[in-house]
């Protein structure tokens, strides 16, 4: 089983870090009533629905799709909005990953869901119990209700430990984050969880990615990088039912990553 303890290493974790994993939970939730349908190309094409599109990552994500020749549905909060962010070529599914119902609404031809939301800051119904937790679970539900072949979850590393800073500074958003991923593992839907160390802004492919188990390492990845990781996890049986970290070091070799999935234990 996937070791879930380790609550006091600290290795790796710098101020630097700190700084960047504190932007990335600020970022904001990015999510989705009614379905609406671009040029949708070919049949045959897989759809994915993205949820917390517009955000960062998010927006790595659904390019990678698109050039791994996914269909993409992005669940926002404001169609309008959003198509400014991501244009005219995918979908749009208008609603929240707090209310059920809209996530339901969103599933219709989908495969499979990509997640990268989370908590805003500022409005106490916008925090991580009703986003990294409840938005995530509710998120989870509506994907096995909809026999939904898997979910990737974006998470975080550090989310075992409970005397973690970041819990001190945004709401216990990493003990949030990690009821979020009990419960995708509990819900009976397949899925893969990546935790990725602070996030930065820079072109994929400039540092090998890392990959580890155990929750006791802190570094940092590209949102580019990271968003290859969750994009590779659709395409490959070998990351189904694992939870892993995921970090950039420039003195790794440039791997498979689907050769890193296999190496790595199921939960």
């Amino acid at each position: 089983m996937f070791n879930r303890t380790n609550r006091n290493s600290r290795r790796g974790f710098t101020a630097r870090t700190l700084v960047l994993w504190g932007a990335m939970l600020a970022a904001g939730p990015a999510w989705a009533d009614d379905v609406q349908v671009a040029d949708a190309g070919t049949d045959a094409a897989e759809l994915v629905l993205v949820a917390g599109a517009t955000g960062r990552t998010g927006r790595e994500i659904v390019a990678d799709l698109q050039l791994q020749g996914y269909r993409v549905r992005a669940f926002v909060r404001d169609r309008g909005k959003a198509r400014m962010t991501l244009g005219d070529d995918i979908e749009f599914a208008e609603g929240d990953v707090r209310e059920r119902a809209t996530i339901d609404a969103a599933l219709a031809g989908v495969s499979a869901i990509i997640s990268a939301i989370g908590a805003g800051r500022g409005d106490p119904a916008n925090g991580p119990e009703f986003v990294d937790y409840g938005g995530v679970r509710n998120l989870a539900e509506a994907a096995a209700a909809a026999e939904l072949r898997q979910v990737v979850l974006v998470s975080s590393a550090g989310v075992t430990q409970e005397d973690h800073i970041l819990n001190k500074m945004f709401n216990n958003v990493l003990r949030w984050k990690f009821k979020g991923e009990e419960a995708l593992r509990s819900s009976g839907v397949p899925y893969t969880i990546v935790r990725p160390g602070g996030l930065i802004n820079a072109p994929a492919g400039e540092a090998g990615i890392v990959f580890r188990q155990g929750d006791t390492e802190a570094g940092t990845i590209a949102r580019a990088d990271l968003a290859r990781v969750c994009v590779a996890a659709l395409g490959s049986s070998d990351a189904l039912n694992k939870t892993f970290e995921v970090n950039s070091d420039k003195s790794a070799s440039a791997g498979s990553i689907t050769d890193s999935f296999a190496a790595l234990a199921v939960d």
